[in-house]
Parts: C-alpha cells; structure tokens; sequence
C-alpha cells in the first residue's frame, strides 16, 4: 500500500458536508479540518496495484463542494 495524503479546499459553506461524504465512502485512514488554503487534509492508503490518480478520482473526486484537491506523494516514513 502506498500512503498519500489529499488536501481539499471547499465550496464555502460546505465543508461538512464533504467531510461526511468523504468518511462515508470509507477510503481514508484519517481525516482532518485544517486552517489555511485548503479546508480538510486525509490520508489515504492506495492498493499497490492501483494507479494513483485513477484511484482518487473514482473514489473521492467527484464528491460536490469539493473546488480543488492538492496530493502529495509519500515515500518513506521515520
């Protein structure tokens, strides 16, 4: 499994309620409200065999009130 970590800036107004519909698709590890310019952050555990943008965007990209996502690739943990 591969970890990255998905930034997303929300429709104002409508951060809740993506942050549910993201936790109810149950393909993040962890999600969290963040300050900034981006409104959540999630950490999200990609299958190996899995292409990574294809994965994200059939599995949470297309959730309304989402405006722009940022994703950072991980590669080793410490």
């Amino acid at each position: 499994m591969r970890c990255v970590f998905v930034q997303f800036r929300c429709t104002p107004g409508k951060t809740y309620e993506v942050a549910e519909a993201i936790y109810d698709r149950e393909v993040v590890s962890e999600l969290y409200s963040t300050s900034g310019e981006y409104d959540l952050i999630a950490k999200v555990y990609i299958p190996d065999e899995e292409d990574v943008g294809h994965y994200l965007s059939s599995k949470l990209f297309d959730i309304p009130g989402i405006q722009r996502t940022l994703t950072t690739m991980t590669f080793k943990a410490f």
